[in-house]
């Protein structure tokens, strides 16, 4: 598996830039893929628009893009999270060439971190969210 190094995303100031880091507004980056104009191309972009889906409340979105064999029937969101940042940590695989993909990140929270490393598989061509490990746990 093919090795990316750490690249640190952090919520952009303001409210041009997207919730997962990146500097496009959230209308461009991940907004398209939750209201299903997209799919996102890689495991990371999928990770990062679920992310987005967790700071927006995007219960469905979370729930669409969740591999059918591991996905919950439903998923209860705690309305009173607030997500402060993401971290893309490492990338293994996970790009237009690759079937399955893991992507290791820490998404911050009032109050604390989430450390996780994302398998991610293509379902009928589209990235899904399998499940993850949380490293040192």
């Amino acid at each position: 598996m093919a090795r990316r190094p750490a690249r640190t995303s952090r919520p952009a100031a303001g409210p041009a830039g997207c919730p997962c880091g990146l500097p496009e507004s959230y209308d461009a980056c991940c907004g398209r893929f939750h209201r299903g104009e997209a799919q996102a191309p890689t495991a990371e972009r999928l990770m990062r628009s679920r992310y987005s889906a967790f700071v927006r409340g995007e219960a469905d979105y979370l729930l669409r893009t969740w591999h059918p064999g591991t996905r919950p029937a439903r998923l209860d969101l705690d309305p009173g999270m607030r997500w402060t940042g993401l971290e893309i940590l490492a990338t293994e695989d996970g790009t237009a060439f690759h079937s399955t993909g893991v992507v290791e990140f820490r998404a911050s929270y009032r109050g604390g971190a989430l450390h996780e490393r994302s398998r991610f598989e293509r379902v009928e061509g589209a990235w899904a969210y399998v499940d993850g490990d949380f490293p040192g746990v």
